[in-house]
């Protein structure tokens, strides 16, 4: 018990500032021992929670270490001005005490369920942030053009964050700013509309994409058929077939093929002059054996260059640039792809046309092209083909359905994302695609130049 008449020694430790960086360091670091045990246990399996516990966990018990000596320093100068201490006692604590035992016994009780609350909480909370949900459907009308496209593409099955982040603390946290920057801008209404591609700021594709593809394996050849309908009464349907020259490294250690762009014995960099590098001013080839050749596009000068936003070396990113949030090219690719895949009949009388044109109408929003695409297929059959509106009523009204939700996967009138703004790199009908340096028009000091060769990549079959 402290005695009245016995003054305690004046102590820079004995503020409320140190004491509370001592209690934040004190818990901070028994947080760490508990997730360290659990560590070696096998118990922690998400490893974003990691990130959490070896970034936010220590960076408490730091900002604890760090408050204890700016209480010092603080309850130094008031001493010095002649001020009373902060605390003259410290805290009694007399267990003989019945309201100090009922106390102690509570604090006693209660900092576990505190600690494993908190715990809980945070692990759910990384858990909801880390899903896919979360990433498309919480900010609906912002992400609805991407979660769409993601959900009908190919890497509907990888999780956002495995591709948007990755492994490690260092993209977690950048990742982590910049999602909060986004949410001030959604907050504010100031999120760009549309989102813009390509995402500049994206991982490399070595982090990430190599995980699951492998370029540098020698894949041989692919062959891909393409089909196309003219827009004539019968849908006329034309195949092309191409064989792909994939290539990759075979068992020699040579490289060829399309994968060649992006092997580590080929450092190929390049400069383009807008946003969603489509104007690839200027390239540059590093050999395996130390070559430099260097490309520039006519017209090209210094200063054009020296105002570029970047200048990037090649991934799989810049060919393969829409792997997860595909559009469809253009409306007429759009309706190709319906009629092929069974989504709608190939002899319906200028199905092929019709579509195209209901589809290329600018709507305020999707409730309203979904009504007018309706509107427009059923009275061009029930007037101009007034008996294949009788008998086939069944297969309109699918082909109607196909047709409206191959506008709700590609055009979104809130966001500004209508048919064609996202440019896809993969081959040069609809976008530059490969032309953007294959146009016999980027050449090097000796004469050299980036060949537009159509079999270097594919062969007509």
């Amino acid at each position: 018990m402290n005695d009245p008449h016995i003054e305690p020694p004046i102590s820079i430790f004995r503020n409320p500032i140190t004491i509370a960086g001592a209690i934040l360091t004190t818990i901070s670091a028994l947080l760490f021992v508990a997730f360290m045990a659990l560590d070696m246990m096998g118990v922690q399996t998400n490893h974003y929670l990691g990130i959490v516990f070896v970034i936010l966990i220590p960076g408490l018990f730091v900002a604890g270490l760090l408050i204890i000596p700016l209480g010092m320093w603080r309850e130094r100068r008031r001493l010095q001005k002649g001020l009373a201490p902060s605390l003259k006692w410290w805290p009694r604590i007399d267990l003989n005490a019945r309201r100090v035992r009922i106390i102690a016994f509570a604090i006693l009780v209660l900092t576990p369920v505190n600690v494993l609350i908190v715990s809980v909480a945070g692990y759910k909370a990384v858990e909801v942030s880390d899903s896919v949900v979360f990433c498309g459907a919480t900010c609906h009308t912002v992400m609805q053009p991407e979660y769409t496209a993601y959900q009908h593409g190919p890497h509907a099955r990888v999780r956002c964050v495995d591709c948007h982040i990755g492994e490690g603390a260092g993209w977690f946290v950048k990742a982590k700013i910049s999602g909060a920057r986004q949410v001030l801008a959604v907050l504010r209404g100031t999120y760009s509309r549309p989102i813009g591609s390509p995402v500049h700021n994206l991982r490399p594709a070595g982090d990430t994409c190599e995980n699951c593809h492998w370029p540098a394996k020698f894949h041989g050849d692919k062959v891909e058929t393409i089909y196309d309908y003219a827009e004539d009464e019968g849908n006329t349907e034309s195949v092309t077939t191409l064989r792909l020259r994939i290539g990759g490294r075979d068992g020699g250690g040579n490289t060829a093929g399309i994968h060649w762009h992006v092997a580590d014995e080929n450092a190929i960099e390049y400069v383009a002059l807008d946003d969603k590098r489509q104007n690839i001013a200027w390239v540059r080839q590093t050999t395996p054996d130390g070559g430099v050749v260097e490309y520039r596009a006519e017209g090209v000068t210094d200063a054009d260059l020296a105002k570029a936003p970047e200048r990037r070396r090649m991934d799989c990113i810049d060919c393969h640039n829409r792997p997860s949030h595909i559009f469809a090219r253009s409306v007429e690719r759009g309706v190709n792809s319906v009629l092929a895949s069974g989504g709608a009949p190939k002899d319906l009388p200028f199905l092929k046309r019709e579509a195209v044109a209901a589809l290329k109408v600018d709507y305020a929003s999707q409730e309203e092209a979904g009504t007018a695409i309706e509107r427009a297929l059923t009275e061009f059959y029930k007037k101009q083909y007034p008996s294949t509106w009788t008998i086939r009523q069944a297969d309109i009204t699918q082909t109607i359905a196909s047709i409206r939700d191959l506008y709700n996967r590609n055009v979104f009138p809130a966001m500004k994302v209508t048919w064609g703004f996202h440019p896809d790199n993969r081959g040069h009908m609809e976008f530059p695609g490969c032309f953007r340096c294959h146009d016999d028009a980027h050449t090097s000091k000796d004469g050299k130049v980036i060949r537009q060769d159509c079999d270097l990549c594919h062969e007509v079959m």
